[in-house]
């Protein structure tokens, strides 16, 4: 009896290497929040904040919090009154369903009322998205590019332009865009939309900045020694580290040409090739014209909401590269 209760009691080395074990666990949770602490920028001390400074912290999260249900308000609304029929559109409240819910009746009244233009229009502005989209974020990559690794008269004088085009804002060169597209006969054609908006001054000075941060001058000084030439430096080298910048530029470049409105106004007449913001802004005045066929203001609501999701299917595919670091480790400086 007495052999097998000695045997069931932890040995002195047991006990010592079970004690050792927690306390280099617990060392290990506290160098892991130390280094945290570090990559956030911190020094690796904990700080202990004053009552003032806590008052402060609770106050700024409100804030912040407050912003963000003020923001998320119209989205909100948006989506309940695209759940209502036109009559409880205005017998129900704003920010609650109704007590007939037809958001698939709507959405089905928006796609065949028409013949089914609200679709062309979706279609014509996911080509304008994708196609000056992604063009115009492919030349600001190549630019950035070069003017951030390559050295060349006139780069200075390049940085400052791009600087200078920034601070111009774009309603006020498109009359003169229109004048010149007129003269070449190229009004009325979707290149009028597609090829203004292949320049992007934004997007070329954040690859600028972005490839001048992201992109070690060494590591490609050594694939060049390694006899890679220029294309194969960019492609294979530069384009994964360029990759979360580049997907930065895509989103904002897309999100600008979804929703860009005056542009296509001056450029287009022909109802066919309307993008979704000119021709939901057609609806809206249809609605209010004797003369036309009244649109129903929830099936114009419903469009609008349906003119979101691609923006939002395209955040969530391409978040997944949105990540920062990629060069760490790769070369030491």
């Amino acid at each position: 009896m007495s052999s097998t209760q000695t045997e069931s009691r932890p040995r002195p080395a047991q006990r010592r290497s079970a004690s050792l074990s927690r306390r280099d666990a617990k060392l290990a949770r506290k160098d892991h929040a130390i280094r945290l602490r570090k990559a956030s920028g911190g020094n690796g001390v904990p700080v202990r904040l004053t009552p003032a400074q806590k008052v402060m912290d609770i106050l700024l999260h409100l804030i912040m919090l407050i912003m963000v249900i003020y923001c998320l308000i119209p989205l909100i609304w948006l989506v309940f009154s695209s759940t209502k029929t036109n009559e409880g559109l205005y017998s129900s409240p704003g920010l609650w369903f109704s007590d007939q819910n037809a958001f698939f009746q709507n959405i089905h009244d928006v796609f065949v009322f028409q013949d089914g233009t609200y679709g062309r229009w979706l279609i014509n502005t996911l080509v304008y998205a994708i196609v000056a989209g992604l063009g115009a974020t492919l030349f600001a990559t190549f630019a950035g590019y070069a003017i951030a690794t390559m050295k060349f008269h006139g780069r200075k004088a390049l940085l400052w332009v791009t600087l200078i085009f920034m601070s111009i804002p774009s309603t006020v060169i498109t009359v003169p865009l229109f004048l010149l597209y007129s003269k070449i006969g190229m009004t009325n054609t979707p290149w009028a939309v597609i090829i203004p908006q292949l320049s992007n001054p934004f997007g070329l000075y954040l690859m600028i900045i972005y490839a001048q941060t992201s992109i070690p001058i060494s590591l490609v000084e050594a694939a060049r020694i390694d006899g890679a030439n220029t294309w194969t430096i960019f492609w294979k080298i530069a384009m994964p580290l360029l990759a979360p910048g580049f997907v930065t530029t895509l989103l904002f470049a897309l999100v600008s040409v979804w929703n860009n409105y005056f542009l296509p106004l001056i450029m287009l007449s022909d109802v066919k090739d309307y993008p979704l913001t000119v021709g939901l802004n057609v609806w809206m005045k249809m609605g209010g014209d004797a003369t036309y066929h009244v649109v129903p203001n929830n099936m114009i609501l419903t469009g609008s909401l349906i003119a979101i999701v691609p923006l939002i299917i395209a955040f969530l595919f391409l978040q997944r590269y949105w990540q920062s670091g990629l060069s760490a480790g790769a070369v030491k400086q």
